[in-house]
């Protein structure tokens, strides 16, 4: 085709722009097909399969279909479609195509990618991100938008619902099923009586783990002797506790596996829940509390078994640090974000490993009510203690939760302790200030309205106004010890020195500011903050450094 011939071809397949069909020039795919996100091939795949699938039509005009053409560079259509699937996280293969063509009169090249639809359940992400088409913007996806793919309905697939044929009550453990029957009273006490006349394969069919005298995945994995681990292969079943020095070097490690409804303790146990002394300004007599609520570990590894994919044929792992413990596992966060599941009010639409989660339940590991995650929240939230983090990273398939064994900042352990009437969202909110990550400026108004954040947004602080407010003198005198006086003031101190006594070295200066001050200072950052005052006296030519190292007045 020449070029006007393969330009009404175009307009007369793809006429217009919309959420099934995009135009773009990128007249080199050098930098553009996997570059800048937002702006990139990669970025309109993802956005067209997260609709409906569609078209990308490379190498005409924006808004008029002209045939502009586009240097592939190096990459032909097998190539480009590979690129795209190692690129486009979830982008399925089936449908995905390239058509080239090139007009025979001024030799222009044209691609039109074929896309398909996402798949039931799996957002496609580029740069680690969802993005779709709202009317002519790409935006990052909306969680409108992934929450309605998250629930979009597929062929039912549970692989812990997963009959395994040749296993039997011989290959599980007897202390795992005697663990279990206690459990299942507990959870279940109006049936303690009846539960007594079971036998073993009664009361797993009455657990949701077995089915018909069957025995499901799922009872493997929280009843299974340790030998009886390959009738799940080659699925990993696999909980790896592992100890990190300051350095960042792992010094101890562990590995847990079936029956879970055991192990779980074993490796719980391995986590050092060592007492904190916390001192708050104001009193003599410290805070004594564990660096870890059992509750909340707990919760999370036993989350962490109950959402795992274990088609990923991954571990699951517990990182401990002086400070912290950090836990991970594979598959994506089905409520979408952590604020779905803090509001959260019911039980979950959709599970992963609804008989593993079902049995799990019976056996009082977790409940399905859906409150899990906001008692992790609200228990850090009692506890004055810095929130858990969550990182969620659905291009991956990961879930990653940190809890704080630690404070990060005392401030916001007082102003906690002060307020116990905020809400669980003004205190995370304040944990992302003292974390210095930004909040939205309608929480960052309120906040500073309740007088518990200063600073010019979006560079926040956590405020002193608890202290400022009390009535407690000794406080006071800590507000007073802790708050520093302005530059001016201790320029003063630096020129009155030298001229009392004629010049100073930098030790002998040290030694006169750092105990004046502020407490909140490290002492690495009182050193700086002399350094700082020094030069600034320099530039103002003010002082001078002389032969003999020392710093003088300069005369005028």
């Amino acid at each position: 085709m020449i070029q006007i011939e393969l330009q009404q071809y175009l307009l007369h397949n793809y006429p217009q722009e919309n959420a099934r069909c995009e135009w773009k020039e990128f007249k080199n795919l050098k930098n553009s097909f996997c570059g800048d996100e937002k702006d990139d091939v990669i970025s309109y795949v993802s956005a067209i399969a997260n609709m409906e699938g569609g078209h990308l039509i490379i190498g005409v005009q924006d808004k008029t279909l002209e045939i502009i053409g586009t240097d592939t560079y190096n990459y032909d259509r097998q190539k480009a479609v590979l690129r795209l699937t190692e690129r486009c996280v979830n982008l399925s293969t089936e449908g995905l195509d390239i058509e080239e063509f090139i007009t025979d009169d001024t030799n222009r090249k044209v691609w039109v990618i074929h896309i398909p639809k996402h798949r039931p359940k799996l957002p496609v992400y580029a740069h680690n991100k969802a993005w779709q088409r709202i009317e002519d913007s790409l935006v990052e996806m909306t969680q409108e938008r992934l929450n309605a793919i998250l629930e979009e309905n597929s062929p039912t697939f549970d692989w812990s619902a997963e009959i395994v044929d040749d296993a039997s009550i011989e290959d599980l453990d007897p202390e795992a099923l005697k663990k279990a029957r206690a459990e299942y009273k507990a959870v279940h006490p109006r049936l303690t009586d009846e539960i007594d006349t079971w036998d073993d394969m009664e009361l797993l069919c009455r657990a949701g783990v077995a089915n018909k005298g069957k025995l499901t995945r799922a009872a493997i994995l929280l009843l299974g002797k340790p030998t009886s681990i390959h009738f799940i292969h080659p699925a990993v079943a696999t909980v790896t506790w592992v100890l990190v020095d300051e350095h960042d070097e792992k010094v101890d490690y562990e590995h847990f596996t079936i029956p879970l409804l055991l192990t779980v303790d074993d490796a719980l146990s391995k986590i050092r829940n060592l007492n904190q002394r916390i001192l708050p300004g104001g009193t003599l007599f410290p805070d004594i509390v564990k660096q870890y609520d059992e509750y909340s570990i707990r919760e999370i590894l036993h989350n962490c078994i109950a959402h795992q994919d274990y088609t990923l044929q991954e571990r699951i792992t517990m990182v401990e640090t002086s400070d912290s413990v950090t836990f991970s596992n594979g598959g994506f966060f089905l409520p979408g974000t952590v604020r779905n599941a803090i509001e959260q009010n019911g039980p979950q639409k959709f599970y992963r490993n609804y008989v593993l989660c079902q049995g799990m339940v019976n056996f009082n590991m977790i409940d399905t009510i859906g409150r899990g995650i906001r008692k992790v929240f609200t228990e850090q939230k009692k506890r004055f203690f810095p929130m858990p983090d969550y990182q969620i990273d659905q291009a991956k398939k990961e879930v990653t939760v940190k809890i704080y064994g630690k404070l990060i900042n005392e401030k916001y352990y007082r102003l906690l302790k002060a307020n116990p009437d905020l809400s669980l969202y003004d205190c995370i909110a304040l944990d992302f200030v003292q974390k210095h990550e930004t909040i939205d400026k309608d929480m960052a108004t309120r906040l500073r309205k309740l007088h518990l954040v200063e600073g010019r947004y979006p560079k926040l602080y956590l405020s002193e106004y608890v202290v400022k407010t009390t009535d407690n003198n000794e406080l006071k005198t800590e507000y007073i010890k802790n708050r520093s006086f302005n530059d001016s003031h201790f320029k003063d101190m630096i020129i009155s020195y030298l001229r009392s006594f004629g010049g100073a070295t930098r030790a002998e200066l040290n030694t006169l500011l750092e105990s004046k001050l502020s407490d909140v200072l490290t002492d690495e950052q009182k050193i700086r903050k002399i350094g700082n005052l020094l030069s600034a006296l320099k530039k103002d030519g003010v002082i001078k450094l002389s032969e003999k190292k020392k710093w003088i007045l300069v005369e005028v």
